[in-house]
């Protein structure tokens, strides 16, 4: 829901809708976010936990060029459909640094929810799902921090937001990430979604460390509430869908977060090769 909404304020048409908390009409279409994410989900449904192989397949047999893929991105996955190996493919992104965006972290917030009961692993798994498609540290980084804020959002008890990003900040390597979630922690008592943003970035740049530490702080902001979550996020602009997905995936994997029923009825379904369950 939060990237098919989010999606709908780059239209900017929708930018006034957007300042007066005002939802576009629907059906909101899912971007390369969500379908990525339905790979992780099918993927950990069928084996239990992260096989890059298998994931690396999801990611290329599902590959819908319309969705809103980076060229790097359409590039390798047609080749992996074509039979290029991942390892290779991922490893020679951008001059062989392989990628620092934010797709790994965009898409792994169901995998904490996965991993409730067990943020190390929530963790571990996202680690080794970040490499098929994201070899640089910081996107690595990036996507263990949102796994681990989602495993504590739906874990036992009620987690406070000093609480949740502490336990990101423990599990999440040194990093540029990491010390973006730091200061995330540090601006938890700011009320002001755009001066946070100035400072923690909101994805403009489209790069882990640009993105995750703001989106995590929106979530922290607002645990209990995914309409506030979203607006929060939403409204500081940047990579709106990608933010909101990733803060709308950790509010939602707690049961106090949980969307509200009339926004899921304007949210395109989710695609039909998804493990039988709710959509």
């Amino acid at each position: 829901m939060g990237d098919a909404l989010g999606s709908q304020f780059f239209v900017p048409v929708n930018y006034p809708s957007l300042k007066r908390r005002q939802l576009p009409p629907g059906p909101w279409q899912w971007t390369d976010d969500t379908e990525m994410a339905c790979s992780v989900l099918a993927v950990l449904a069928a084996h239990g936990r992260i096989d890059q192989d298998a994931l690396a397949r999801s990611f290329a047999e599902h590959h819908d060029f319309d969705r809103g893929y980076g060229p790097a991105v359409n590039r390798m996955l047609r080749l992996i459909r074509e039979g290029g190996d991942w390892r290779e493919l991922a490893a020679a992104l951008f001059q062989g640094q392989g990628s620092w965006g934010n797709g790994a972290a965009m898409r792994i917030a169901p995998l904490g929810a996965w991993y409730a009961d067990d943020p190390e692993q929530a963790t571990h798994q996202a680690e080794i799902s970040a490499y098929t498609t994201h070899q640089h540290r910081e996107a690595v980084a990036g996507a263990m921090g949102v796994a681990a804020a989602a495993a504590i959002a739906a874990g036992p008890g009620a987690a406070g937001p000093e609480e949740l990003l502490d336990g990101v900040i423990a599990l999440v390597p040194r990093s540029a990430v990491q010390a973006g979630l730091r200061r995330a922690r540090d601006m938890l008592d700011y009320g002001d979604a755009t001066t946070v943003a100035a400072v923690l970035g909101c994805g403009r740049r489209t790069s882990a460390h640009d993105t995750v530490p703001f989106a995590l702080w929106a979530a922290a902001r607002h645990l209990g509430s995914y309409e506030e979550a979203f607006w929060t996020t939403a409204q500081a602009g940047g990579d709106v869908d990608t933010t909101s997905a990733i803060a709308g995936g950790v509010v939602a994997a707690a049961e106090r977060g949980a969307p509200p029923t009339a926004w899921l009825e304007h949210t395109e379904a989710l695609p039909d090769w998804l493990p039988d369950g709710p959509r």
